[in-house]
């Protein structure tokens, strides 16, 4: 019965694509099922070898988990390209099965609900090799100019169990980790969290041992292999806690990381004053030089701008080259992405909007509001609206690119909307407090922002998450003798969109008006039509007269 319920699953799932074609692997992959569900990964020990000259890896993970009900069969994850050479549970050898990327154990007796429990898993292979990092998914093989090893790895979306055994699911975090990376003697490896120890195996082999304190997405989980020079600086927040700051970079880089790091500490004053804390004081913050451009790795970003100012040396913004764009994007994953985390990868804008929104924060900190506008609606030129935002569930499919750039304009025209400064940086803060740690979804951030603005805005989320289209201002001006008369409406795939919007009444003067679906009429005291104006720099709209 259990098969044909998981098999209708699938296809039910297939067939809600909305056109796109997914496969039994897609659900595999992106499926919360009671495969799945049956259990809490509470702690990952993953101990791993890296054989850089030969591209391999070998090693094991270590599940400890919760039951969340009684089960005697759940699934673990990793590629079908890795070799498993076994399961070990209670010192003994589990059968497995394999299916696409998704691995099935079944235990002779029932693990009982609530047990605390654990298996390990054995496993060697070659993984994938990232073509184009990061925007494709795999390890990253290169050398730095002196020719020595320089390796990485990227692995969002495609996801981590390119490399390692976990139960890939976006829902589940552990709530700690060990990370023990063993590379060959004279090089660095850097991962997330605090260094425990460094441990010389032998002549050739070096482990460094890594532990995470704190929940952790398992694509966020990394590896950093080089001849590494190390610098240290700190930050002291404005409750005198300290987070230790910590610089990886190629030796020959490394007095010019020193000079072009010094933003970190006022891009973490910004942050910490708008969104709350940073959020992992306990395993503190990593910049760490990649052989590809950038990554959010928890507690060990990836840096791989060049040090250069804008995007790697381009300016896409109207503010001029001012900052580095990689740190500062990066750095705003630990707290959206990292620490507020999506429970599905269709709901991702949750970590690219809200990020990409927090570049404006920190324009908005350092050069103030109005250039913070310009940075924003710069933009508008990079956004498509050809798809909705949000992807399709359960098979791991990301919605639009557009969730960035557009994220970021949908959450600007919300700050206008609320139209209460006080009230909008509590709610960001808010969120980083009340859903910090864990996962979340789209239907709790905008219950949760509802209910702090006191207003129902699922219309609003609806209309620029779900449908492609942004909503149109339809306008018509008639003259009459020297009255100007205002007709207005909304056009949007919403039927009930009711957004306030602020437009020019008067010389100099903006003010809301509330428009819905319908027609609707308000004096202007302005002397010609062509003087009205829409407040398109605070809302992200399409104005339309009509004729």
């Amino acid at each position: 019965m259990r098969k044909i319920l998981l098999s209708l699953i699938f296809m039910a799932v297939a067939i809600l694509g909305f056109g796109q074609s997914f496969t039994k692997g897609d659900t595999l992959r992106g499926m919360l099922t009671p495969l799945r569900t049956c259990y809490d990964v509470v702690y990952y020990d993953l101990d791993v070898k890296v054989d850089i000259e030969n591209k391999r890896l070998s090693g094991s993970t270590l599940f400890k988990f919760k039951a969340t009900q009684n089960f005697t069969k759940l699934q673990f994850d990793l590629f079908d390209n890795m070799q498993i050479d076994s399961v070990v549970y209670n010192g003994a050898k589990l059968p497995f099965k394999r299916e696409y990327n998704a691995v099935f154990i079944e235990f002779e007796t029932p693990i009982n609900r609530d047990a605390i429990d654990s298996f390990k898993v054995f496993y060697q292979g070659t993984p994938i090799a990232a073509k184009m990092p990061p925007w494709d998914g795999g390890l990253v093989w290169r050398e730095d100019k002196n020719g020595d090893p320089f390796v990485g790895v990227a692995c969002e979306g495609i996801g981590a169990s390119l490399w390692w055994p976990n139960k890939d699911h976006l829902s589940d975090e552990p709530d700690s980790m060990m990370i023990r990376i063993t590379v060959p003697k004279g090089l660095i490896n850097v991962s997330n969290g605090r260094l425990r120890q460094t441990v010389e195996l032998d002549s050739a082999w070096t482990r460094f041992d890594w532990f995470v304190a704190n929940p952790i997405n398992n694509y966020n989980v990394t590896i950093n292999i080089a001849k590494y020079a190390h610098f240290h600086d700190i930050h002291i927040n404005e409750e005198g806690d300290t987070l230790d700051l910590d610089y990886y970079v190629l030796p020959y880089n490394l007095s010019k990381a020193k000079q072009h790091f010094e933003q970190v500490k006022p891009m973490m004053k910004c942050f910490e004053q708008y969104m709350g804390n940073y959020p992992f004081y306990e395993d503190g913050y990593k910049l760490i030089e990649t052989p590809y451009l950038g990554m959010e790795h928890q507690s060990a970003i990836a840096y791989g701008n060049n040090y250069r100012t804008g995007y790697n040396g381009t300016d896409y913004s109207r503010i001029g080259l001012t900052f580095d764009y990689i740190i500062i994007h990066e750095t705003g994953h630990e707290w959206w992405g990292n620490n507020v985390s999506m429970k599905d990868i269709a709901d991702m804008w949750i970590h690219e909007g809200f990020c990409t929104y927090s570049e404006a924060i920190y324009v908005e900190c350092m050069f103030g509001y109005d250039t913070a506008i310009a940075y924003v609606n710069a933009k508008k030129p990079g956004i498509d609206n050809e798809e909705p935002i949000i992807g399709t569930y359960n098979v791991n499919s990301e919605g639009a690119g557009d969730m960035y750039n557009k994220g970021m304009l949908l959450l600007n025209t919300l700050r206008h909307v609320v139209n209460n400064d006080e009230l909008w940086w509590d709610i960001i803060r808010g969120i980083q407090k009340d859903f910090g740690k864990t996962t979340t979804t789209t239907e709790e951030i905008v219950a949760y922002i509802s209910r702090q603005t006191n207003q129902d805005l699922t219309y609003f989320f609806d209309q620029y998450l779900r449908y492609p289209n942004i909503p149109e201002f339809e306008y018509q001006i008639t003259k009459k003798k020297k009255q100007l008369t205002l007709r207005f409406r909304w056009v949007a795939d919403v039927k009930d969109f009711r957004m306030p919007i602020k437009v020019l009444v008067a010389p100099g003067n903006y003010e809301f008006i509330y428009p819905t679906t319908e027609w609707q009429n308000t004096i202007l005291d302005l002397k010609k039509p062509t003087d009205f104006n829409v407040a398109e720099d605070l809302f992200y709209v399409n104005v339309v007269e009509v004729q």
